[in-house]
């Protein structure tokens, strides 16, 4: 379930037939596998915290197999109380981090795929997977109606929900890169699946601000007051984000099947902002009175059709790349600019003929624009410990052989 949000479930039924539609692309769901803790912690941890601990992680791994999208708020509560309490286990002064194993498989082909007795891997899982619920969310908030996949919905207040969301899982991956990953010593790190590697969470992580600029430039488009100013900047944003996420994800030698489709969502996606880009410019170009503007928008109004057709291409590449998917009918900007650019390129080449005949140099395309990036991500703050480990009454006294002397004494 690489793109387990095009299922529509969170784990679980692996036996629908429907072909998956993407709009927010999910690069991986792992859950946890059914464990106790008793054994590892038994003596250590007072027992009613190591069952509290066992039912918090146990219940996200049955919600996970048997609720649809719709409960990704309920298994995210459920996850945020688990992390309460497994921030305990982190505790260097506790010294717990090594004791337990923590089993997670991946809902891409149900097998248990890692193992790892450290709590900081528990952590990044954790947290990793409160990202991927989230983009979930989002991409179910742009396509509701699961039974009419070819529907997107674009009220304003789907995509103004959609680009929170967004930031909200940046803000985790962001967290997972910073403060979790760090944590973890090499000898693991090494072991980790693809998905938790440092330049797949990366590449994720922007992809979500790069997802949710094109939901801006979505929303800019629709708007009457928005200028082309703010249109191509908007665009621009959205080229920045997606080619730094091609950058990190392609810097990866050991990609998997997934992987490989990420990739090409992120070269598809960073086609379409390219596109609308050069178009956006090329209007704005046009403006200028002097034969060279009119000429250099030309040059962005051709370089904008064949970008163009090259990001279709890239569309049924990403939808073809196992495991299939569609992509939703043209939305937001694209649903404008698939029409647009066309019509601006043959309609400006025509009516600036006699001024490209002139010009030797139409092989040099227009440098864009570059602007500071404007979408952040949500800043995640981890959870205060439970309060049961700051309990006195709880810590268990170490155990120690009695001489015949002190029981005498007694």
């Amino acid at each position: 379930m690489g793109c387990a949000v095009s299922v529509y479930r969170v784990g679980g039924n692996k036996k629908q037939m429907k072909i998956p539609v993407v709009t927010v692309f999910v690069p991986s769901v792992r859950v946890p596998v059914n464990s106790s803790f008793q054994k590892s912690l038994k003596g250590v941890v007072p027992k009613e915290l190591i069952d509290r601990l066992t039912s918090f992680r146990n219940q996200i791994a049955l919600l996970t197999q048997q609720t649809d999208v719709s409960a990704a708020p309920e298994v995210l509560r459920a996850l945020e109380e688990y992390l309460s309490l497994l921030v305990g286990l982190t505790d260097q002064e506790f010294g717990f981090r090594e004791l337990t194993e923590f089993k997670w498989k991946s809902l891409d082909d149900g097998r248990q795929d890692i193992s790892v007795a450290d709590s900081w891997f528990e952590l990044l899982s954790v947290v990793h997977m409160m990202a991927m619920l989230t983009l979930m969310e989002a991409n179910s908030k742009l396509i509701p109606d699961q039974t009419v996949p070819s529907e997107t919905v674009e009220s304003t207040d789907d995509i103004g929900s959609a680009v929170d969301l967004l930031v909200k899982a940046a803000g985790y991956l962001q967290f997972c890169l910073r403060e979790i990953l760090v944590q973890i010593p090499p000898h693991i790190k090494m072991k980790l699946p693809v998905d938790l590697q440092e330049n797949v969470l990366e590449a994720t992580y922007i992809q979500a601000l790069g997802q949710g600029t094109e939901m801006q430039l979505a929303s800019a488009v629709e708007c009457k007051n928005a200028t082309l100013s703010v249109k191509r900047r908007l665009a621009c944003e959205q080229l920045s984000y997606f080619s730094q996420a091609h950058y990190c994800l392609s810097t990866c030698d050991n990609l998997n099947g997934y992987g490989k489709k990420h990739l090409s969502f992120i070269k598809w996606k960073f086609l379409e902002a390219k596109a609308a880009a050069y178009y956006y410019h090329g209007l704005i170009t046009d403006k200028g009175t002097e034969p060279s503007c009119h000429i250099t928008a030309v040059c962005c109004f051709l370089a904008a059709e064949e970008i163009l057709t090259e990001s279709k291409k890239a569309c049924l590449n990403f939808c073809l790349t196992a495991p299939i998917t569609r992509a939703p009918t043209a939305w937001g900007a694209m649903k404008h600019l698939n029409k647009k650019i066309p019509e601006t390129a043959a309609k400006k080449s025509q009516m600036y003929a006699y001024l490209l005949e002139e010009e030797k140099s139409l092989d040099v395309l227009p440098e864009l624009p570059e602007f500071e990036l404007s979408l952040k991500a949500d800043e995640f703050q981890m959870p205060d410990k439970d309060a049961a480990w700051e309990n006195e009454k709880w810590k268990i006294p170490s155990q120690t052989l009695k001489t015949d002397d002190e029981e005498d004494d007694k």
